[in-house]
């Protein structure tokens, strides 16, 4: 009893420490003006601009594809002397059966921003194995070179973590030369606990990336969830040596949540965290709000709807 009552009051103080920190991440003053700026349009370089509903056609994958290349229009661009940076987003993400429109619309623009798809029965994760490697496979025959896979999350909650590594290498090995991003839908882990542990699985497992959510749970990327899965990639990368990137998802819509994240980032694992290859942000209208941002910056201004057309 006593032991367990250490192990409690240890959880509890991790546990409360974890909420000072949220509170300070959303309390801290944000950057302003030109820091403010520059601070957006890297936010920009690091979506994963997504598409994920039943009404996708190819018409909306081609103007998703063509915004992705063009996010922030190019007179805001010029004004902050910009306009010849090469900025995109770092990817696009859609369902398997639209990964060639995809592919197809993003070299008609003559551009390499990778695909991403998401697979293994995304959202639920709770299809047949055999047919969630099928999944895969597919996607990435036709052109995906990220590979967006959800967790069983019932191998969390009944502790299997076995199975759920054994299943993670299988994705991975399906995977074969694209990028592995495995979500584990934290908000459906039942405890801060089961979020770390999924985490190192995750990571042990082969996966280039670990990602907080679906974006279709009931709670999607939070702060203290992210607080784990960071700690638990620093801890992945002192006792191995290698560096496993981060993708909050689900919810992040303001550009001042952006900015949250980019920071937390920033004071978790470093500079050398805040590229591409290591942080995505998966969004489908953060975009909106950020060139909304940026075109205030440049006019004094807030754009009215037509001035900003979106994909």
């Amino acid at each position: 009893p006593r032991l367990h009552n250490r192990r409690t009051w240890v959880s509890e103080c991790v546990f409360l420490s974890i909420l000072d920190l949220t509170e300070q991440i959303q309390a801290r003053r944000s950057v302003k003006k030109e820091w403010q700026a520059a601070w957006l349009l890297k936010a920009v370089t690091f979506i994963d601009l997504t598409t994920l509903s039943g009404d996708d056609t190819s018409s909306n994958i081609q103007r998703l594809c063509y915004k992705a290349k063009y996010p922030i229009r190019e007179d805001l661009l010029k004004a902050l002397n910009m306009h010849d940076k090469g900025i995109t987003t770092a990817a696009v993400c859609v369902y398997p059966a639209r990964v060639c429109d995809a592919v197809k619309a993003l070299k008609a623009a003559g551009c390499n921003i990778p695909v991403a798809s998401v697979a293994t029965g995304f959202p639920a994760g709770q299809t047949h194995l055999k047919t969630r490697l099928e999944e895969i496979r597919l996607a990435v025959e036709d052109g995906a070179t990220e590979i967006d896979v959800v967790i069983n999350r019932s191998l969390v909650l009944t502790g299997q973590w076995e199975a759920l590594y054994d299943e993670i290498r299988q994705f991975r090995k399906a995977c074969g030369e694209a990028h592995l991003k495995t979500i584990l839908a934290t908000g459906e882990l039942g405890s801060l606990t089961n979020v770390y542990k999924a985490s190192m699985i995750a990571m042990m497992a082969g996966s280039d990336f670990i990602k907080t959510s679906t974006g279709k749970e009931t709670v999607n990327a939070t702060f203290p969830v992210a607080i784990v899965m960071l700690r638990a990639i620093r801890d992945f990368f002192w006792k191995t040596g290698n560096k496993i990137g981060f993708k909050p998802a689900g919810g992040i819509r303001s550009a001042k949540d952006s900015l949250a994240w980019l920071s937390l980032v920033k004071e978790e694992l470093g500079d050398e965290w805040l590229k591409p290859e290591l942080f995505r942000i998966g969004a489908s209208t953060l975009l909106s709000d950020i060139e909304r941002q940026i075109y205030h910056h440049v006019t004094g201004r807030y754009a009215a709807y037509h001035d900003l057309p979106m994909s």
